[in-house]
């Protein structure tokens, strides 16, 4: 028994010293690199500080200027002037504006949006493929209408592989409103592109996990015209 308490002791003994050791190698290296080291935390407290300061006083009153430009450009659009919204009229912007000047806040996404679904209705695909290719997104419902749209774009343009592509990343935000209609769509892209297999497959699809939507209705026709 006393050769066991011996050995913990020892034990013990030595892992305390290995302690010692390395608390003393901890100070050491503190007090050599002590200048770097307090350089490197003032370095992430202004790190911190200009982040602060940059969304507190730049982005949030940038944000604020580009909600009020929006409104006039969305009552424009709503009323189907496309010019108008995308342009300016004078006293607003236009969305391709708020959308270069603003490009840093959420509302110059979203005028970039609004730019790219009103040069769709004007029939200029390409331009609207470049600004909704700058809507950075991030809402369930908005985002796949844009993708859809730019699906939409590159179908005009014959561009078939792009717009399967476009088409493809808008069903993937799943919900009961946008996925049937844009798997539809993907069906029909995939037939255009001759992958007849892809298109029933993808027809199918609608009719197994979207049987109650309006797209539903249609599947059977589709998978005939097909076969």
């Amino acid at each position: 028994m006393a050769n066991k308490q011996n050995v913990k002791n020892q034990h013990q003994g030595e892992n305390f010293e290995n302690v010692e050791q390395a608390l003393t190698k901890s100070e050491e290296f503190i007090e050599k690199n002590q200048k770097q080291l307090v350089i490197g935390l003032l370095v992430i407290i202004a790190i911190v500080a200009a982040v602060m300061g940059y969304n507190r006083f730049y982005l949030q009153p940038l944000e604020k200027e580009a909600q009020t430009q929006m409104f006039i450009g969305e009552q424009y659009f709503a009323a189907d002037s496309f010019k108008l919204a995308l342009q300016g009229d004078g006293n607003f912007l236009g969305f391709e504006s708020i959308s270069d000047e603003y490009s840093a806040t959420k509302s110059g996404s979203l005028a970039a949006y609004y730019a790219g679904i009103s040069y769709m209705h004007l029939g200029d695909f390409q331009s609207a493929i470049d600004y909704l290719n700058k809507f950075d997104g991030g809402d369930d419902l908005v985002t796949p209408v844009a993708l859809g749209a730019k699906g939409d774009c590159y179908m005009e343009l014959g561009e078939y592989a792009d717009a399967i592509s476009s088409y493809k990343s808008a069903t993937d935000y799943d919900n009961e409103f946008t996925t049937p209609i844009y798997l539809k769509k993907l069906g029909i892209a995939y037939y255009t592109n001759n992958e007849n297999d892809k298109a029933i497959e993808t027809f199918k699809t609608i009719r197994e996990k979207y049987s109650n939507s309006a797209e539903a209705r249609d599947v059977e026709k589709y998978i005939a015209l097909i076969k």
